[in-house]
């Protein structure tokens, strides 16, 4: 389930940046993951992996970290974002394909169990709201691990709850630690 908590507290630099390793996991090991971007339009002149599509919810230039934790005993997702509009209320997903200059490109939730309709329990929500610096924190956790390359960005929506209008979308290379 999602928990909102305080709000960042650093500044990202620009571009996107991963760390962490990929790949099986060895005996004992897990995946850990960090990836941080700033937000673009679609065909901007500077390339990125995070698009704005709405430029007042989520302006040129505003920022997210995400970062995943796996082991055998399950997942751990978290989102950390600035630069938002203040005071507004996000819906934030894990979704099943990379960002694209169109916002449907990211394809739908990624699901532990396919299923029809958006389910917290069986989806990676991060759910979120800005604070009066435009800046939040969501985290999710899971009692199960993430299909190799089933996972591969984290979209914005204008609401909360299972759906709504997606604002921006951040390609992240999420590690797998479950099914193949």
């Amino acid at each position: 389930m999602s928990r909102l908590t305080g709000r960042a507290h650093s500044a990202v630099s620009g571009g996107a940046r991963f760390t962490g390793s990929g790949g099986a996991p060895a005996e004992g090991e897990g995946v850990v993951l960090r990836a941080y971007g700033r937000f673009t339009p679609p065909g901007s002149f500077v390339p990125s992996t995070a698009f704005t599509y709405d430029r007042v919810l989520v302006p040129a230039g505003a920022w997210i970290v995400v970062e995943q934790s796996s082991e055998r005993s399950g997942t751990v997702v978290r989102a950390r974002v600035g630069g938002l509009r203040p005071g507004h209320a996000f819906g934030a997903h894990v979704h099943t394909a990379p960002c694209d200059a169109d916002p449907a490109g990211a394809g739908p939730h990624y699901q532990h169990r396919a299923a029809p309709g958006a389910d917290p329990v069986n989806e990676l929500w991060l759910d979120f709201t800005a604070d009066g610096a435009g800046e939040g924190h969501a985290e999710t956790r899971h009692d199960w691990g993430l299909r190799r390359g089933g996972a591969q960005s984290v979209v914005l929506h204008a609401e909360q709850g299972g759906a709504g209008a997606r604002v921006a979308c951040f390609t992240v290379p999420f590690g797998g630690y479950g099914t193949p």
